[in-house]
């Protein structure tokens, strides 16, 4: 028997948490309610979810720091965090996102916004199809076993920056759209804000290192991947 998708929901509110689980069970999912930090925090170290829905304005631990503290645990780095908040604005959209948030979903929310999302954060955390091996320079990014290395060091990176620099890796040289992007690389982007992708061009540059800079921006048209780039040799590891 198939295993459900396991929605982990942190929401202070019981309410908003019992509606959310409820759409979410008819649809497929298996929830499961935490109300604070704590709680959530031990329902992670029994079992990590699919997904995570995360409240903002949370009592104690507010739903950005746990954000960046799961974002820094190994164990949880690649868990997929959908932010729920009340904050519509632009630098708080953007404050998410740069603390660890895949998405985020401004309340309040139609269920079948919030569904569309979840389907596309777990759509872009699932295995990349094409089992390939792709080089520019010395960048090499295996997508059968998930791994990134630059002159034989191993690079960590998260799962949609992975998918973000297969496919700039894939038409390396070429420049491409936000709008290009987001249709490529996100799929069902059409609750995904343009300024999503430069978020994610930056951790994907952080994460690169010294290799960040073959990740160039085009002013007015978008970003590519090129291997004509005088690249420093990367650190030795300790």
């Amino acid at each position: 028997m198939r295993k459900l998708p396991q929605v982990l929901i942190v929401e202070d509110e019981p309410a908003i948490a019992e509606l959310i689980a409820v759409n979410l069970r008819h649809n497929g999912f298996q929830p499961v309610w935490s109300e604070d930090g704590a709680s959530a925090q031990r329902e992670l170290d029994a079992v990590l979810p699919d997904v995570i829905l995360l409240d903002w304005m949370l009592p104690g631990t507010s739903g950005l720091a746990l954000a960046r503290k799961w974002r820094a645990d190994a164990r949880t780095k690649a868990v997929p965090i959908l932010m729920l908040t009340a904050r519509g604005d632009e630098p708080d959209k953007v404050a998410g996102l740069d603390a660890g948030a895949d998405d985020y979903i401004t309340k309040p929310f139609s269920t079948q916004e919030l569904l569309a999302r979840i389907r596309a954060v777990l759509r872009r955390r699932a295995p990349e199809q094409l089992a390939e091996t792709v080089q520019l320079g010395e960048l090499l990014l295996d997508a059968a076993t998930h791994r990134v290395s630059f002159q034989g060091q191993p690079l960590k990176v998260g799962p949609t920056e992975f998918k973000l620099l297969h496919y700039l890796m894939r038409h390396a040289e070429r420049v491409h759209s936000r709008t290009q992007l987001l249709d490529k690389v996100w799929g069902d982007h059409v609750f995904i804000e343009e300024r999503t992708v430069d978020v994610h061009v930056k951790r994907l540059r952080e994460s690169l290192g010294v290799a960040g800079v073959m990740v160039e921006t085009v002013r007015g048209a978008g970003y590519r991947a090129t291997s004509q780039v005088a690249v420093p040799a990367a650190a030795a590891p300790n």
